[in-house]
């Protein structure tokens, strides 16, 4: 048996999938804060890339019935993964990368600038960005309506768009040298301030009881409850928008690249778009319960996933073993094992160069917080849950474009 138990007083066991690999004391104490609520159905499931996060452990699967906990999903609501192959191999690639980043890295919006116009929006959204939104558009003001706030956010003009931190675009090859476009992203502003709202609600609705939590992030909303359906409601909306946002910006990155590279070729021989920062409604163990993924990915059997790796190590293209212990879940990426600020005092720019050797990207200051130290090894990471998905694909990034 590759996990450990955690038997938690007064609250459901912690199954742990987590050998070889670092769990910090804090982490682990939120984990057994969670695991005292209530309504969580019959254990919580840990994956390897476990870290603290703030309102619920990043890299947790908390199974409820009865109440969802906002914080648990969080304000990156519906942050996930996209990866496609393509036709192409590693020779019809040009031998200088930075063409290939830049035609990327203006196709698609990244990145913040304080006190000028967002780059990371649109100034005036592409018409496939705009017939996009038409399909969005009528949930959105459905939401709005009971909610009038959510109007003045970065909605439309975010469509399609990157984001901060550690979001990013790669262009990978695979084990054979084919070329694959992969990209992390979620619901953008949107869905962040969607994620606030609704936290401050639930903690609003329990300010009688909510100094008997054990955090405040933990306030919740039961089942039946308004807010509990109108926050199903937009949750959902912020997932299905951070999934298009995921399409919009592959089909810019195949745009991108065709433009650089001078022979024709096909793209999503294989797709894969998956959430893993999201709550649903799925059957285990014969029960219908709301699976919480915050910093997990589903991998039901046969299902394809992403795994990623940090900006300088390799990424995996899964295929899910439908472990049920772990309620049909994996990591969702290497998980970090120190703060960006930490990160950011730790190393220097010659270790970011160093550690990204042969990576087009960035090498500045400003992404140290992303540099591969700050992470776990994802080779452990793998192996600890090889009970839990098997590695289809193997890729290792030779472009990256950081929010």
């Amino acid at each position: 048996m590759a996990h450990q138990i955690l038997e938690v007083a007064n609250g459901k066991p912690i199954k742990l999938w987590a050998e070889g690999v670092p769990v910090e004391d804090d982490a682990r104490r939120q984990l057994m804060n969670t695991a005292t609520m209530p309504f969580i159905f019959r254990h919580l499931a840990v994956m390897p890339d476990v870290h603290l996060g703030k309102g619920s452990t990043i890299g947790s699967v908390i199974p409820t019935r009865g109440a969802i906990i906002p914080a648990a999903v969080g304000v990156d609501i519906g942050c996930g993964m996209m990866a496609v192959r393509t036709s192409l191999t590693a020779a019809d690639l040009p031998t200088n990368l930075h063409g290939l980043r830049s035609a990327i890295e203006r196709a698609v919006p990244h990145g913040r600038a304080p006190g000028r116009r967002d780059p990371g929006a649109w100034a005036s959204p592409p018409k496939v960005v705009d017939a996009m939104w038409a399909e969005l558009d009528a949930g959105f003001r459905r939401i709005t309506a009971k909610y009038p706030r959510l109007e003045r956010t970065n909605n439309h003009k975010h469509l399609g768009t990157l984001g901060t931190g550690n979001h990013f675009i790669e262009v990978c090859l695979d084990e054979v040298d084919q070329v694959w476009f992969m990209l992390h992203s979620g619901s953008r502003g949107v869905g962040n301030a969607i994620g606030n709202l609704f936290i401050e609600l639930a903690q609003a609705d329990m300010r009688q009881h909510i100094a008997n939590l054990p955090d405040r992030d933990l306030a919740y909303f039961e089942e039946g409850s308004k807010h509990f359906n109108d926050y199903v409601e937009a949750v959902g909306w912020a997932q299905d928008f951070a999934r298009r946002n995921r399409v919009l910006m592959m089909q810019a990155v195949i745009g991108a690249a065709r433009s650089v590279i001078g022979k024709p070729f096909s793209a999503e021989l294989e797709a894969v778009n998956c959430h893993h920062n999201y709550v649903q409604r799925e059957t285990h163990f014969g029960a219908e319960v709301w699976i919480t993924r915050k910093g997990a990915v589903s991998a039901q059997r046969g299902q394809l996933g992403i795994i990623p790796g940090s900006m300088g190590a390799r990424s995996f293209i899964v295929r899910g073993l439908g472990n049920a212990e772990a309620f049909c879940s994996c990591s969702h990426g290497a998980g970090r094992t120190m703060s960006r600020n930490e990160a950011k005092r730790r190393f220097t720019v010659a270790d970011q160069v160093r550690a990204t050797l042969g990576v087009e990207c960035r090498k500045d200051a400003e992404v140290i917080d992303e540099i591969p130290m700050a992470y776990k090894d994802i080779d452990a990471v793998m192996n600890a849950q090889r009970e839990l998905v098997e590695v289809v694909h193997t890729l290792r990034q030779v472009v990256c474009v950081k929010g």
